[in-house]
């Protein structure tokens, strides 16, 4: 059987999440996060995709990302795994697979959604106990975000822009969303939108993308309590 399309219209949000085949590690070193940045940075700019968010993790990746093109994002996620498979098994002297097959993408409704899912990635160090304080990972998009370091992959968000007429005072405002946890409902949201590969957003906006795809976006029957929902996407 085919696989199915991913959703990938131009112009709207999307969250991509891959991981390493097993949960086995795809990054071991700095230099090996340096050069996958270095992937991601040259498919963005070549397949018009723009990176609001991101986290690399010891065995994934969170991106939040606007393709500009329909289907960029698939693109682009290809472009990086050649690249980067191929330079991880020189290094390391392997060979074989090094994801988990293919990666799990959601659509995001920026109105809604967009900053609770930057702040679901970027507070990925800190579900994981890797850090108390999400300054304290230097591999993720927080630092841009909330306290104004440059990178080149960066491309803010018009809802991020929308937190202050300056740049001091979009810093301040993003921190303060930090301030308290994400609510566990919408926690499970992102996860099992992730998970089957369907929408973040309202009803409304479900059924938006419905019309403008023809695909269906709302799974038969929903469970969010069975083990492949819970649990399994930091």
């Amino acid at each position: 059987m085919p696989r199915r399309l991913r959703l990938c219209p131009a112009g709207i949000p999307q969250h991509i999440v891959q991981r390493g085949n097993n949960r086995q590690i795809c990054f071991a070193s700095d230099e090996d996060v340096a050069a996958y940045v270095n992937w991601l940075h040259e498919a963005a700019l070549k397949y018009e995709v723009l990176i609001h968010a991101w986290v690399f993790m010891t065995n994934h990746v969170h991106l939040l990302v606007t393709p500009q093109v329909e289907l960029a994002s698939s693109l682009m996620m290809q472009y990086i795994g050649r690249h980067y498979v191929r330079y991880f098994n020189y290094r390391y002297h392997r060979t074989g697979t090094l994801w988990e097959g293919r990666y799990h993408s959601s659509l995001v409704q920026q109105e809604c959604y967009l900053l609770a899912c930057q702040r679901y990635i970027e507070l990925n160090p800190v579900r994981a106990d890797m850090v108390a304080d999400p300054a304290d990972y230097k591999w993720s998009s927080y630092r841009s975000n909330a306290l104004g370091v440059r990178s080149k992959l960066i491309t803010p968000h018009p809802v991020y822009m929308g937190l202050g007429n300056t740049q001091a005072s979009r810093l301040i405002n993003y921190r303060a969303l930090f301030g308290s946890s994400i609510d566990r409902e919408l926690l499970l949201d992102i996860r099992y939108s992730l998970n089957k590969g369907l929408v973040l957003g309202t009803e409304q906006f479900k059924t938006e993308i419905e019309a403008l795809t023809g695909r269906r976006v709302r799974p038969i029957r929903r469970d969010r309590k069975s083990p492949q929902t819970t649990g399994y996407l930091l």
